[in-house]
């Protein structure tokens, strides 16, 4: 039995690394403004899902999550050296869309308080 504390403080250092090495040592154009809102890591510590978002449009997004993609393998070996762990996990890498939800639901609400002044 996986002990819970272990593996949300192995995807918090998981998230804290990524987005060092995001920042300083990924050179692909594809993969600008991102934010690592969260990572998953499976009992077995062998895949971490990486929640990302990022601002743009469909097309862009897409070019991100490609070049995320791509660079997996590369970004799972600089993890390799930075965790204490036998193994560095698979990254996956999926887009997080609750923040554009957030602001819509923001701007509904903004609407609706805004109709009712007007009334």
């Amino acid at each position: 039995m996986p002990n819970p504390q272990r593996l949300r403080r192995v995807a918090d250092q998981i998230q804290r690394e990524l987005s060092g090495l995001l920042h300083a040592e990924l050179k692909d154009p594809r993969v600008g403004m991102i934010t690592l809102t969260g990572v998953e890591v499976s009992p077995d510590l062998a895949v971490a899902k990486v929640f990302f978002t990022t601002l743009g449009d469909a097309e862009s997004l897409a070019r991100t999550e490609a070049g995320l993609t791509r660079a997996a393998g590369f970004l799972r070996a600089q993890l390799a050296g930075r965790l204490k762990l036998r193994i560095a996990p698979e990254l996956r890498f999926h887009h997080d869309p609750s923040v554009e939800r957030g602001v819509q639901l923001s701007q509904l609400i903004d609407a609706a308080v805004t109709g009712k002044k007007t009334d």
